[in-house]
């Protein structure tokens, strides 16, 4: 979510007021933005998707929830130490957070372990240890439009008689410190981007955020009073249209089975009735085709924290299995393939599979991720169901990646075709009769100078290092990953280096490096790939040689609210991956919206920028998925 005040200030239309009031105290309203800390409560692009459509739903005007884990503790800080990257513990709530309201009074149980009991009325999951997920509730603003939603996070929080009920040995120091275990679970973020660590305590962390969720949002449908006549909503036939609940990724895919539960062992709806509504209810979005990210979850480890939903999910395979096997009979490998269980080596459940069975709607993020999803990785499901498969390209909000982080383009804009295009940026077309109006030009020109500036200015105070404001800006800032390719732009830093020594006298337009990102604390290749860019970074800025012709940058702990202070200032957008891994990105873009040039493949969303802006206005290189895949061919 990065920083919430001055988003805040922006929406209600209370910027100028503010800065004028913190003015006339003496006081300077950017430094007290700068005391603010970042929520980074997740990892990379979807994280900040989710963050980007909290503020489109607000703004859009629908009544519209986000539901996550309030951690204790969110991704990392990174410092770089002899140009390796070392972790810190990010403790942003150390002084506390004046964004959210603890909401005690919507606590809730949360059950796990245990075992299945059956009984005359039906399966009974008793002998459950339980965990209360405590509410904490944050206001979403809409842009200028009296809306102001909920993002509501939830805390574990032990029961009062936790290890004290059991005819406990009287070790009740113990008990209470004990606690601890069950609070565990909202205590940190699993710092993977694109990987999958099958860790019981991160499925305890899928499960908590799915079970809390889903009563809360149960209880709501039920005490509303809309369309119904009842004092008490009584049945649920109404529920997929009064509630859709979107699956970020499968890391909620856990909401599918468990609404299940709910619809079966407390509310005894027949399984056809309550499988319809469920399917109805639930769409998936999916994130990633790269293998190594798909979350595949042991059997066992279900089946000794879950041990119902297991059950529902072996049912629900059984079912499908049944549909594949009556359209393609004798088909064994079929069912193989698009069995929600996987049988070689251990046993694991495919938790996409599971999102794409009990899903009404499955979506990519971009035009060529959506069709490899349907057409490849996904190709047995889009066969039976081709309608189920759709096509939803990210975006981002202009909000914060216009508005707030560069006031001085979005007032230009504003002086040329009005406000409105704040809510729809559609019309920024209109901004194509300034094509050749140089005053225009000139000052569009001159914000990206004045941004450059005071970016480094910015950097001059971390880095303490001279840099030249008339050399290109080529920033490169993502997660590090081997697919996102930061190896290539390193190859290509060497390959200016050696040009510049090779020829020392040469015109060389002058250019500044940035990269940044961090690299998950467990992803070995992408450690040395920092501290690869670290030490060419050392040679390459202490070569007199060199001089201020090429700098090199490795921006440390990047984070929101640091892009939004490098994108602005930004000329080169790297956006280099290979073509057919990026699902769509979101960073390509920021940066276009910020008047950066971008150089990339014909990866995500990309593709479609391209045909937007026109071809002849990105610089597009590299082989595209079709050479990709007849490379893979050949060996």
């Amino acid at each position: 979510m990065g920083r919430t005040l001055q988003n805040t200030m922006i929406n209600l239309g209370l910027q100028n007021a503010c800065d004028e009031a913190i003015y006339q105290l003496g006081l300077d309203i950017e430094e007290l933005e700068e005391m603010e800390e970042d929520a980074g409560l997740g990892n990379g692009g979807l994280g900040r998707l989710a963050a980007c459509f909290l503020d489109s739903m607000a703004t859009l005007g629908l009544a519209a929830y986000g539901y996550g884990i309030r951690y204790e503790y969110g991704i990392f800080n990174q410092k770089i130490k002899d140009g390796w990257q070392v972790e810190e513990a990010d403790d942003w709530l150390r002084h506390g957070n004046p964004w959210e309201k603890a909401r005690p009074e919507y606590m809730l149980p949360v059950h796990f372990y245990g075992r299945v009991e059956n009984t005359k009325t039906g399966p009974r999951w008793v002998d459950t240890q339980v965990v209360l997920a405590m509410p904490y509730d944050t206001p979403v603003p809409g842009y200028m439009n009296n809306t102001v939603n909920t993002m509501r996070l939830w805390s574990a929080r032990a029961p009062n008689d936790f290890n004290l009920r059991d005819f406990n040995v009287g070790d009740y120091i113990q008990a209470v410190l004990d606690r601890n275990l069950a609070e565990n679970i909202s205590r940190v973020l699993y710092p993977n981007d694109n990987f999958f660590e099958g860790k019981e305590l991160r499925l305890k962390q899928e499960y908590f955020v799915v079970a809390a969720s889903l009563q809360d949002i149960i209880r709501r449908f039920k005490a509303s009073k809309f369309g119904c006549r009842d004092s008490v909503r009584t049945g649920f036939d109404s529920f997929p249209e009064k509630v859709a609940i979107q699956l970020n990724d499968t890391h909620p895919a856990l909401g599918i089975p468990e609404l299940m539960r709910i619809f079966l062992d407390i509310e005894k709806l027949p399984w056809d009735k309550a499988w319809e509504i469920t399917k109805k209810t639930f769409a998936y979005t999916n994130h990633t085709v790269l293998p190594e990210a798909l979350e595949r979850w042991p059997v066992d480890l279900v089946e000794k924290l879950l041990p119902r939903h297991l059950q529902i999910i072996y049912e629900i395979n059984q079912r499908h299995l049944d549909k594949i096997s009556a359209l393609y009979p004798g088909d064994v490998d079929r069912l193989r393939r698009m069995s929600l269980i996987e049988e070689d080596g251990i046993k694991r459940i495919n938790m996409a599979h599971l999102c794409i069975v009990g899903s009404h709607a499955v979506n990519g993020v971009a035009k060529i991720h959506s069709e490899i999803v349907k057409n490849q990785v996904f190709k047995d499901f889009s066969d039976i169901e081709p309608a189920k498969f759709q096509n939803k390209t990210n975006g981002i909000t202009p909000r914060r990646w216009l508005l707030l982080c560069n006031p001085g383009l979005a007032e230009l804009i504003a002086e040329k075709i009005g406000e409105d295009y704040v809510k729809d940026l559609s019309q920024l077309t209109k901004l194509n009769k300034f094509v050749n109006d140089d005053i225009f030009i000139r000052d569009v020109s001159k914000v990206k100078e004045e941004n450059k500036l005071k970016f480094i200015q910015y950097l001059e105070k971390e880095y303490k290092m001279r840099l030249n404001p008339s050399s290109m800006f080529d920033v490169q800032v993502k997660r590090i990953h081997e697919y996102k390719r930061q190896l290539l732009n390193c190859l290509h830093i060497i390959t200016m280096y050696n040009r510049i020594k090779a020829n020392p006298t040469k015109e060389f337009v002058p250019r500044t490096v940035i990269i940044g990102g961090k690299a998950a604390p467990g992803y070995h290749m992408a450690k040395l790939i920092i501290k690869l860019i670290t030490s060419v970074g050392d040679i390459v800025n202490n070569d007199p040689m060199v001089g201020s012709k090429l700098k090199v940058i490795y921006l440390e702990n990047y984070r929101v609210s640091l892009a939004e202070k490098v994108i602005p200032a930004t000329d080169l957008s790297e956006q280099i991956s290979t073509a057919g891994t990026e699902a769509s990105g979101t960073g390509n873009m920021k940066f276009m919206l910020n008047g950066a040039l971008t150089i990339g493949t014909m990866d995500g969303a990309n593709v479609e920028m391209a045909e937007e802006a026109g071809e002849e206005n990105l610089f597009i290189f590299g082989m595209r998925v079709d050479d990709v895949a007849e490379m893979d061919k050949k060996g």
